[in-house]
Order: structure tokens, then sequence, then C-alpha cells
């Protein structure tokens, strides 16, 4: 293998074991049992468990971003592109479970206040700015913008947390009942949710 194919393949292998059992309870020694390598090769390429742990997070931390960031720059209104990252943070949890597992989970050094806050965190700033301009259109302050911004993104995220582990309903009906609370509040209700959008 080449060095830049022998790190693809300790993330990956480091990814399913750490999701499986965390920072702590994972060795070098089982990751390199797994690789088929001895631990120095390790050591070269990431210096310790805890700077493959970081590659690792930082890995599925960028592919989560970017998934979010592309779901949140399209022309639309405000309650598609709430549909579309609801959609974005579901399909990453359906494809990349592990990846989102270790978000979740331990905070790498690189992080100390832990890498699914940090999301969140760049994903409520951009929600905000989307919030804002629809708040003053109708007439709302826009500065409420950011407290809205963090109660839809925590939903959002929350609802994630424990889709992870139920997988039912299907990611599609997850999010229209997502974007049901969210739009229409309790009050308005539908009972039979429809996204909207075409993604």
């Amino acid at each position: 293998m080449t060095g830049s194919q022998r790190r693809s393949q300790l993330i990956e292998i480091g990814r399913g074991l750490f999701a499986a059992r965390g920072l702590d309870a994972t060795t070098i020694d089982e990751i390199a049992a797994a690789a088929g390598v001895s631990k120095p090769v390790i050591y070269e390429h990431f210096g310790s468990k805890e700077g493959l742990y970081t590659q690792v997070v930082e890995f599925e931390f960028r592919i989560l971003l970017d998934a979010i960031n592309e779901s949140l720059a399209a022309e639309a209104k405000p309650r598609v592109l709430v549909e579309q990252a609801a959609l974005a943070l579901l399909g990453y949890i359906e494809e990349r479970s592990d990846g989102f597992r270790i978000l979740m989970r331990d905070a790498p050094p690189s992080q100390p206040e832990g890498a699914f806050s940090t999301l969140l965190s760049h994903v409520a700033d951009r929600v905000e700015n989307l919030l804002a301009d629809e708040f003053s259109r109708r007439g709302f302050s826009a500065a409420d913008g950011a407290m809205y911004a963090q109660m839809l993104v925590g939903m959002v995220a929350m609802t994630g947390q424990w889709w992870l582990d139920h997988r039912e309903p299907d990611k599609r009906a997850v999010a229209a009942h997502l974007v049901n609370l969210a739009w229409n509040g309790l009050t308005g209700l539908q009972k039979e949710p429809e996204l909207r959008s075409e993604v």
C-alpha cells in the first residue's frame, strides 16, 4: 500500500473500532491487529491513538458539515431548506452510523467541547442567517433568529440521535414530522405530514 492508502485504511479501521468501543476502550494493539500492521506503523502515520482518533473525527465532521452546508446552500424557501437539512443529517446517520456514533461520543483533544456540539454550532449559525431573513420578512424580530436557530438545530439533532437506534419510520417520514412540528407548531400539526421538496 502507498502511504496514503495505508492512512485511509487505518482511518477506516479506527472508525469501526472507535464507534463500537469508544476511544478509551480501543487499544493500539487492536487497531494494528485489525489492519494487519505493527504498532509502529500507526505511530508513524498518526503519532498516537489519540492522533488517529482526531483524524477519524475530523474526517467524519467534514463529511457531515459539507452535506448540511450543501443542503442549506440551495435557492429554496426556508421550509424546503429545513427539510433538506433534516434529510442531510438523517442520510448521514443512515449511511455512516459509525461516524455519527463517534461524533456524539468522545471529544478529541483538538475539540475539547466535542465534535458534535461544534458541528451543531456551525449549523446553527447558518440557520440563524436563514431565519433572520424570514423573520424580517414576516415582521418578527430578526434578533430572535439566533434563539430559534438553536431550537431548530437542537430538535433535529436530538431526533437524529433517537433515530440512530430506532430507524423507524424511514428518514423521509422522520424529516416530514420534524418539519411538521417546526413549521406548524403543536397547535397546527398535520395528521399525515409530507415533504414538499423533491429530494
